[in-house]
């Protein structure tokens, strides 16, 4: 018989808000299935990041079909996992695993969340110059949409320089040269005025992390501002942005389809992408803001 039960799960630190058990757990029950979501949550557990690879066992162990992964372990769960696709191989982060016939195998939908929802939000927007924001395991997937949807030159922007410089060499690696630099935030200024869209990628913005990321001058009509926070949906940058005569893109399309191309893989079945969009908009409208990261 095939199967209608799942249980799967999601590792990182301060997840308490996600909204990710409840896109699942809906869509699951519309399909007729019954799916269990917990949450792995290194701050409730009281362990350390480098403890992905235990839980990962555990959860394996147990009989977990799957797991979402989020800040900080992206990238630390990496050497504790037998295969990786393609994609998360290409990024070097991973935001979900999949248990099947006794192994453990890395994926990412990070990358197809955002660019489905940067292609249904924000089309034909000019891309020849594109400024990021953030360059951890969300900007690394973020990077790579991005310069898959056609960006020009992408300029790599994070307050560690040796993580922008990293990112910025990967992606050249793998989309040719020119395509991708590292910039600092104080360079803002004359990166900005040249650019045709702004992507930010870091946690700013959260509850935890109120504020902008950058100066609210540098903002100006011309410029799109895609956001990839989604608890609020309505970010600080974005409200300025839109005051400033911006286009502006929300994370919960990000968050809606990264969900969707997981439920996919846990269950084999084909997830509602509108249905689980529409659930994205009324769950963070009625919840107050995360303060942990984008699942």
């Amino acid at each position: 018989m095939p199967q209608d039960s799942y249980l799967v799960g999601l590792i990182g630190s301060g997840i308490g808000p996600s909204l990710s058990p409840a896109l699942h757990e809906r869509e699951a029950a519309r399909q007729g299935l019954r799916l269990v979501y917990r949450l792995l949550d290194l701050d409730v557990l009281g362990v350390p990041p480098s403890a992905v690879g235990r839980l990962v066992r555990a959860a394996r162990d147990t009989g977990y079909d799957g797991l979402n992964i989020t800040h900080p372990c992206k990238q630390l769960v990496i050497e504790h996992l037998d295969a990786l696709s393609p994609q998360a191989e290409a990024l070097g982060a991973v935001n979900t695993v999949v248990f099947r016939d006794g192994r453990a195998t890395g994926h990412n939908t990070d990358v197809t969340g955002f660019a489905a929802s940067f292609a249904r939000g924000l089309p034909d927007v000019p891309m020849e110059s594109v400024v990021q924001l953030g360059a951890g395991g969300a900007g690394t997937a973020v990077a790579h949409a991005l310069l898959t949807l056609g960006t020009g030159r992408l300029t790599v922007v994070d307050a560690l320089a040796d993580r922008a410089a990293d990112l910025a060499a990967a992606l050249e690696r793998h989309f040719g040269p020119g395509r991708a630099v590292a910039g600092a935030p104080a360079g803002l200024p004359a990166l900005l005025p040249a650019a045709d869209g702004l992507v930010h990628a870091t946690p700013t913005g959260m509850a935890a992390h109120p504020g902008l990321p950058l100066p609210a001058r540098l903002l100006r009509p011309r410029l799109w501002v895609a956001e990839v926070v989604y608890r609020p949906l309505e970010t600080e940058l974005l409200r300025t942005a839109r005051a400033s005569g911006c286009a502006t893109l929300d994370g919960g399309g990000m968050a809606a389809f990264q969900a969707a191309d997981a439920f996919r893989l846990f269950t084999g079945r084909e997830p509602g992408s509108a249905r689980m969009l529409a659930d994205i908009a009324e769950l963070a409208a009625g919840a107050p803001g995360a303060a942990g990261a984008w699942n």
